[in-house]
């Protein structure tokens, strides 16, 4: 055996810390830019937060093979889905000026 060859299992653990650190570095740049711009808006936050889950889970995702954790994930991301409909619904709601709060 060369060193060469990594086994399939050993890829995806290298994809995975990938994905943990890539996230890390997103969440960082994000909280940063909102720190130095004064203006921490826990929305908007979210939002960048889960376009950020959105797309290392679709670069993380195989095309043939489907892992068990992958749905766990998706879960995740339906949640995620159901909050940020929440976010844009408050949105419009503001900008057409009637007062119905989700939370």
């Amino acid at each position: 055996m060369n060193d060469d060859s990594v086994s399939s299992a050993g890829i995806m653990m290298r994809k995975q810390e990938i994905a943990i650190i890539a996230l890390t570095l997103w969440l960082f740049i994000v909280a940063l830019y909102m720190l130095l711009s004064n203006r921490f808006d826990l929305e908007f936050f979210f939002v960048l937060c889960f376009i950020g889950v959105l797309v290392i889970m679709q670069l993380m995702e195989r095309d043939y093979v489907k892992l068990g954790y992958l749905q766990y994930i998706r879960y995740l991301i339906v949640v995620g889905i159901v909050i940020f409909g929440v976010i844009v619904a408050q949105k419009v709601m503001e900008i057409l000026g009637w007062e119905i709060v989700f939370y």
